[in-house]
C-alpha cells in the first residue's frame, strides 16, 4: 500500500515531466524514464532507454530562441493507485498550452497519461509511460514534424482500456 510519502514521490515524478519539458532540458526529461517502456499512441517508442526519449523529444518539439517550447504542460486530474508491493499506477490529464512570437497564446493540445511506477531502493521510478492526445489545435509552433491529428475517434486513455 502506498502511503502519503510513497503518493507524494510520484506526484513529484509526474510533475518533473513538463517542468524539464517546459524548460528545453530533455536529456533530464528523459532521465525520468531510463527504466521506463514510453508509448506514444500505441507505439513503443524507447525501452529502458533515457537517451533515446531525449532524442526523439529534440527531434520533434521546436526550440525557440529562448531555449524553451514556449510552452507550458499542465498536468491535472491526477489518480495514483496502489498496483502492488511496491507498485503503483497514475492517470493524469495533459493540456499544452502555448505562446510563441506571432502566435497568441492558446491550448495546442490536451490528452492523458498512464504511467506505472515501482519502489526500487526507498526511491519510486517510471517503470511505464503511456501519451494519448486526441484534442489537438494548432501545433505548428510546437512540433518540427507534423503529428496525425485527423482521428475523430481518439477516446482518452483508461486502464481499464489499456
Amino acid at each position: 500500500m502506498i502511503d502519503f510519502d510513497d503518493y507524494r514521490q510520484i506526484e513529484r515524478l509526474i510533475y518533473r515531466y513538463p517542468y524539464y519539458l517546459d524548460d528545453g532540458r530533455f536529456t533530464e526529461m528523459g532521465e525520468l524514464f531510463a527504466d521506463a517502456d514510453v508509448y506514444v499512441g500505441p507505439d513503443l517508442i524507447a525501452h529502458h532507454d533515457a537517451a533515446a526519449v531525449a532524442e526523439l523529444w529534440a527531434r520533434y518539439v521546436r526550440i525557440h530562441p529562448n531555449g524553451t517550447p514556449r510552452t507550458h504542460h499542465i498536468a491535472t486530474n491526477l489518480l495514483i493507485e496502489d498496483d502492488g508491493p511496491d507498485r503503483a499506477k497514475a492517470y493524469s490529464y495533459i493540456l499544452v498550452v502555448q505562446h510563441a512570437e506571432g502566435f497568441p497564446l492558446q491550448p495546442v493540445t490536451a490528452g492523458d497519461y498512464l504511467d506505472r511506477f515501482a519502489k526500487t531502493g526507498g526511491s519510486w521510478r517510471f517503470t511505464e509511460r503511456k501519451v494519448g492526445n486526441e484534442l489537438f489545435g494548432d501545433m505548428s509552433h510546437h512540433l518540427l514534424e507534423p503529428m496525425n491529428t485527423s482521428d475523430p475517434g481518439l477516446r482518452p486513455q483508461r486502464w481499464e482500456r489499456a
